[in-house]
């Protein structure tokens, strides 16, 4: 049973917009954080954007100002807006998800920025 569905991905030119959406089962409750995280070839997976259930909102600082995250609680959803791409977004996107007592992670999809 997929705990995580992810979509939105794909290629898009500089200074493009992407919306990547991110659907957890109904049966993980008591959610708090949900967010991205993304890994370019060669470097560590980062964390690009999480938001807490009561709404506090955190990003790195290489998106502030272009990507926003918004989730909707009622049905378990985290998308982020990706506006103003740049070919240093490309990687691939992981959507996080962790609850009370576990932590889960989608298969990942892949955001190609070409220049």
């Amino acid at each position: 049973q997929v705990q995580l569905v992810e979509s939105g991905g794909g290629l898009v030119q500089a200074g493009g917009s992407l919306r990547l959406s991110c659907a957890a089962s109904t049966s993980i409750v008591s959610i708090n954080l949900m967010g991205w995280y993304r890994q370019a070839p060669g470097k560590q997976r980062e964390l690009v954007a999480s938001i807490s259930r009561s709404g506090l909102i955190v990003y790195a600082d290489s998106v502030k100002g272009r990507f926003t995250i918004s989730r909707d609680n009622a049905k378990n959803t985290v998308a982020l807006r990706m506006n103003s791409l740049k070919p240093e977004d490309t990687a691939v996107y992981y959507c996080n998800v962790q609850s009370r007592a576990e932590t889960y992670w989608g298969q990942g999809t892949q955001v190609t920025v070409s220049s």
